[in-house]
């Protein structure tokens, strides 16, 4: 006999519901019989579009979280945020100079940073975000662009900024500039990116749209990747893991035991 998960009590915009444990607060929301148009997503903790701030009934705290990958609790009070506003400033990059003004050039608002860390609390993503716009201020393009790699522009940093700073424009900025100017470029992209102008893959393009979703789907499972440069054996998702999960996921990051048994 399966047993059935037990129901708990959240509160969405003010309203009890009772939904299974084990839920994710999107999944508890539309399980609460609501249809998700805005604030849902990718669903995998990408997009950033499932921001939602809740309060624990023995928490006087505000709490901040992606609706796809956290838990409901019992006691939750909790609404999302689809959209947090923020003015986006127009420029050109191939106008630009990574210099050490020109972030500030365009979001002059960053100097008014209190530097309470406010933003970095409230960052799902556990991102140091005061961190990174102190570096813009500072002009340290790199580091700013390091430091917010991870964000996913879902917002709230500016939700609950007390200088009402808009922090993922700046962070945008950066890894723009530090993209285009600062890294060093790769060799390996450059030569993809020119056997595709040259239609080294058309070919191969072609067949894979003439093929039904039957055959697709057998493509994808015996599919093999490139060797790894010091392994003995070609990396096939079917033939390592069992399974037609992809390494690339978050299998690549575990021992091939591990892995195993994490799909079996």
């Amino acid at each position: 006999m399966i047993e059935q998960p037990s129901m708990i009590t959240m509160q969405l915009m003010g309203k009890r519901y009772e939904v299974p444990s084990g839920l994710t607060i999107m999944a508890a929301i539309e399980y609460a019989g609501y249809k998700l148009v805005r604030g849902s997503g990718c669903r995998a903790g990408f997009c950033g579009a499932c921001p939602t701030i809740y309060r624990m009934a023995d928490d006087h705290r505000l709490h901040t979280a992606l609706a796809c990958q956290t838990l409901v609790k019992d006691g939750m009070h909790l609404v999302q945020v689809p959209y947090v506003p923020v003015a986006k400033r127009i420029y050109t990059l191939d106008d630009l100079q990574p210099v050490p003004n020109t972030i500030l050039q365009y979001y002059p608002e960053i100097a008014g940073c209190v530097a309470c860390n406010t933003c970095s609390r409230a960052c799902p993503q556990g991102i140091q975000v005061m961190d990174y716009i102190q570096a813009a201020l500072r002009g340290d393009i790199e580091r700013a662009a390091q430091i917010s790699f991870e964000c996913i522009s879902c917002g709230i940093c500016s939700s609950r900024c007390p200088a009402d700073i808009k922090h993922y424009p700046v962070a945008q900025m950066a890894r723009r500039l530090y993209g285009k100017y600062i890294t060093s470029s790769s060799q390996h992209l450059a030569a993809r990116v020119a056997q595709l102008d040259n239609g080294e893959f058309d070919a191969e393009m072609n067949t894979l749209m003439s093929m039904s979703v039957e055959q697709l789907k057998a493509r994808y499972e015996q599919r093999t990747f490139e060797t790894v440069a010091g392994a003995n054996q070609e990396r096939s998702a079917t033939r390592q893991w069992g399974s037609a999960i992809d390494p690339v996921d978050y299998q690549d990051e575990l021992e091939p035991d591990e892995a195993a048994c994490s799909v079996s």
